[in-house]
């Protein structure tokens, strides 16, 4: 039975389906994946050989790859405690969060909201000095270096729950999700995949597959974040053939845009340091730097816009191109300037934007899809069952390689008249 949009008084805890020729979203009271393979998964499959590919993922797919190994969806944003102005600072983290449109407040507006306060204490005793104004900035300097501290050390808890699971499902859901976008025509550009995520899920889940992550850090021992962005790829050379090397498989650029727990700002550098996964006290690594978490910066602008004004570049630049699919998994659009980049997308006709989510917090992504009035390149796979990482890898996601050889057995078979097609696939065309 199914539900069009219109007649939809919420979007929360619904299974809602749209892509291909659905005028509006429906939902899907009682979702059989046997049957709603054969629409969904050749429709990814065309989609994922866009000209350019992007990833957006958000806390969700931590949570799913949690879930699997522990039960349970991790570490949530949590809130931090204060020794002064507590009662200022919650009122302007909740109408930072509704600037957002995230409608609640969490860490990062208390992060953004502390950060102002200091900054504004600290202009006010720059003109003399004021004792009283001088301890309380001590203490709140404090108060943001513990908070983060801490919400890096539950994030790090999460981070070994999945390493130390005795479940090989965690590990196995994961590397095949990320290998479902990562198998690219050889001819098509490199997988983009941007994440609001602090932890490693995707690094951790990249080095099991066997991908190699190419990001603006440059060095072995201690990468530096470079502000240049230079397209570095890997390449090989075939044995026995000339001429120009041919891409390696299972590359992939990779941008945090948030920041993450192993990024850290000293003497004007931002580096990556030795952090193992899930490791139990973020301290013990960090070497009495300012650990990168977004917005965490208390000292000028061009710390707080460095290096996250380049990484949302980067962001822009990649994504808003003629012939570009964009896919977000467990990214709530609680992100307003990450929104407007996809708005921007949109106004491209040749584009497309997939949405995968566990459910619609908040309404936002209901909101986002009125205000793009795009409905023909948008397409939702929403609620429990699309929103289950195992659900879209055993059913929906497309098969980890999609390589030539699958479509030439095919064309083979037909012309001997042994089938008519192959079920659950389309052709791609590969251009070459």
């Amino acid at each position: 039975m199914a539900t069009e949009e219109n007649q939809i008084e919420n979007w929360q805890n619904s299974h809602i389906l749209k892509l291909r020729d659905f005028k509006e979203p429906t939902v899907i009271e009682t979702p059989d994946p046997s049957e709603l393979r054969n629409i969904v998964e050749p429709w990814l499959t065309a989609l994922f050989q866009s000209e350019h590919l992007t990833l957006l993922t958000g806390a969700g797919i931590s949570s799913a790859v949690h879930f699997i190994a522990k039960g349970s969806s991790g570490a949530g944003m949590g809130h931090m405690d204060f020794s002064f102005y507590a009662k200022e600072i919650k009122i302007s983290s909740e109408e930072s969060a509704k600037r957002s449109g995230r409608g609640e407040a969490n860490i990062e507006d208390e992060i953004r909201a502390l950060n102002e306060l200091i900054r504004g204490l600290e202009i006010i005793t720059s003109t003399g000095a004021k004792p009283n104004l001088i301890e309380k900035i001590d203490s709140l300097k404090t108060d943001l270096e513990t908070g983060i501290t801490n919400f890096a050390n539950s994030v790090l808890e999460s981070e070994r729950d999945i390493v130390t699971s005795e479940k090989e499902e965690p590990a196995e859901y994961l590397m095949n999700f990320l290998l479902s976008f990562a198998s690219r025509i050889a001819t098509r550009e490199r997988l983009n995949i941007f994440t609001t995520n602090y932890d490693r899920i995707i690094e951790f889940g990249s080095e099991l597959a066997g991908l190699h992550l190419i990001d603006r850090f440059v060095g072995t021992i201690s990468p530096i974040f470079r502000s240049s962005r230079l397209n570095i790829d890997i390449h090989y050379n075939p044995p026995g053939i000339r001429g120009e090397p041919r891409y390696l498989e299972g590359v992939i650029n990779f941008t945090k845009l948030h920041g993450s727990l192993d990024w850290i700002e000293k003497d004007k550098t931002v580096r990556r340091f030795s952090l193992p996964y899930g490791a139990e006290d973020i301290k013990t690594y960090s070497h009495d730097g300012s650990l990168m978490i977004y917005p965490n910066s208390s000292k000028d602008r061009e710390t707080a816009e460095y290096p996250y004004v380049e990484l949302f570049r980067d962001f822009a630049s990649s994504v808003i191109r003629p012939n570009s699919t964009v896919v977000t998994y467990g990214y709530s659009f609680g992100d307003d300037h990450i929104n407007r980049v996809l708005l921007d997308l949109l106004t491209i006709p040749s584009t497309h934007l997939v949405i995968i989510a566990f459910n619609d917090i908040g309404d936002r992504i209901r909101n986002f899809y009125s205000r793009a009035k795009r409905p023909v390149q948008i397409s939702l796979m929403l609620g429990n069952h699309f929103g289950d990482i195992k659900t879209l890898v055993d059913y929906y996601l497309p098969k980890p390689a999609i390589d030539k050889t699958t479509y030439r057995m095919v064309d083979l078979l037909k012309a001997r008249g042994t089938i008519s097609s192959l079920p659950n696939q389309t052709k791609v065309e590969d251009n070459e």
